[in-house]
């Protein structure tokens, strides 16, 4: 089964930028759609972009559109976030999830195999 481990996180004032990895061992992530996640504390894990296998595909939720960027390189097996302009609602746990499907997923039921996240924390 694959694993996925991301990292990255930390601590940062509002309006910095953070660059979020996850790198896979025991498999690729090159086949199946894969994903970035949040949960803040108390709060559902939710979407917040997605890209299919070629990268033609590509989804943000709304909150993020103009801020985040999803990227991956195939050759190097890894998934990247850049996280611009980062503000306080940003805060949350992020995960890298990949699915089981060759289509754009983004619901978290969706997806089959989960890192075990990483701290974003955005302060004032």
């Amino acid at each position: 089964q694959v694993q996925l481990v991301e990292f990255g996180g930390g601590l940062v004032q509002a309006g910095s930028s953070l660059r979020l990895s996850c790198s896979a061992s025991g498999g690729t992530l090159s086949v199946y759609a894969t994903g970035w996640f949040r949960q803040a504390p108390g709060k559902e894990r939710d979407i917040v972009a997605a890209v299919t296998r070629s990268g033609g595909t590509i989804y943000y939720a709304d909150s993020v559109k103009g801020r985040f960027t999803i990227s991956r390189d195939n050759a190097k097996n890894t998934v990247t976030l850049q996280m611009n302009s980062l503000t306080p609602e940003d805060t949350a746990v992020y995960y890298c999830a990949r699915s089981r499907s060759l289509q754009l997923k983004i619901k978290a039921e969706e997806y089959a195999n989960w890192g075990q996240g990483t701290q974003v924390t955005v302060s004032s």
